[in-house]
């Protein structure tokens, strides 16, 4: 897995992304896209900026990008492109589709840019509030080990393992137990607490069950008086805070991490058939995890340098492909792939390892 930041780092970006944030409630209606000239390297360029009534002019993220385009339901394939080489078209179009819509949108801005376009009812869980209720929680569980974090452009990640409980899938190939914690504050992603298994043999995680997802649905938000008001929002987010406590305990949880090492001593036997060309078995994998062809071509190498052509050994191809991953979020995926392989069946791992 990817190392990303230390704890500390990890605190500092939270603590400065948290001084940066403002938040508005305005109608659609309201809102205007303009092109503002930015410096490109050595050229001016335009680009397109949003005009949040009298609050003022925010650069656009890419997230926020998206966001629009789904709203006014433009195809993305058609907004990037208007984007970088029309983007007075671009304007136009956002312009002419915000004035046909009469609801409210909360806009979440941070430095200056605006990071997310975001229903008005859309509850604010921040990754200030989770870092401050689960670090605690993480540091009395003996011998904890943070082994990954990172704050994305859209999600938040804090990955632990503890050694009291480790066990062996074959002689010297140890897999401990840890917990994979995650927030978005921008519409991408619930709360969410899953389970994690990491390998120490090459640091490899894979990401199982989710014990808590909490999505950020909450009361509408009328103007930006009630948006500035935390008591409420605070209130609604207790219930959640208190789970998230909960379900970081419940994650190291010895019966279920010794459920999950026998799926994986039991992927250990399950052999790949010696007429099987493991190019081929790498290509039916992969349409089970959904890989692009340059991370296929990844797993079938990290397949051949690990030299274990059992299902066991495809499971940790898998994974290794999150420390080469194009970003902390696909890493991620690639982890949760290694929970999702755990879940395969007998037959599934037969058309793989069978493959023709």
């Amino acid at each position: 897995m990817m190392k990303g930041l230390t704890i500390q780092e990890l605190a500092a970006k939270i603590a400065a992304n948290q001084e940066g944030k403002k938040d508005f409630i305005s109608p659609v209606k309201s809102l205007v896209m303009k092109l503002e000239p930015e410096q490109m390297g050595d050229t001016v360029v335009p680009r397109p900026n949003l005009v949040i009534g009298d609050h003022g002019t925010f650069g656009i993220r890419s997230t926020a990008h998206d966001q629009i385009g789904g709203r006014l339901a433009i195809p993305s394939k058609y907004y990037d492109r208007m984007l970088n080489e029309q983007p007075q078209l671009l304007v136009d179009n956002v312009n002419t589709w915000l004035r046909t819509i009469e609801s409210n949108r909360m806009v979440r801005t941070l430095g200056g840019s605006a990071r997310a376009f975001l229903s008005d009812r859309y509850n604010r869980i921040e990754n200030e509030e989770i870092a401050n209720v689960a670090l605690p929680i993480l540091a009395d569980i003996p011998g904890v080990k943070i082994v990954s974090s990172e704050v994305t452009e859209r999600r938040m990640y804090i990955q632990a393992v503890t050694p009291r409980l480790e066990a062996e899938v074959k002689k010297g190939d140890v897999v401990q137990a840890g917990v994979v914690i995650s927030n978005s504050e921008i519409g991408y992603g619930s709360v969410s607490i899953s389970e994690l298994d990491w390998r120490l043999w090459c640091l490899n995680g894979a990401i199982s069950e989710k014990l808590l997802r909490a999505y950020h649905v909450g009361r509408q938000i009328d103007d930006n008086a009630a948006l500035w008001a935390d008591d409420t929002r605070k209130a609604d987010d207790t219930a959640v805070l208190k789970r998230v406590r909960d379900m970081v305990r419940a994650a190291v949880d010895e019966t279920r991490f010794n459920a999950r090492i026998e799926k994986m001593r039991n992927l250990v036997g399950i052999e790949m058939k010696a007429s099987t060309d493991p190019a081929r078995a790498v290509e039916v994998l992969a349409q089970k995890v959904k890989t692009t062809d340059v991370e296929r071509g990844g797993i079938l190498s990290a397949l051949i340098k690990g030299g274990d052509l059992t299902a066991w050994g495809f499971f940790n191809a898998v994974t290794a492909q999150a420390h080469t991953a194009s970003g902390y979020d696909r890493a991620v995926q690639f982890e949760r792939a290694g929970g999702q392989l755990l879940e395969l069946t007998k037959k599934d791992w037969a058309e793989v390892l069978e493959a023709a």
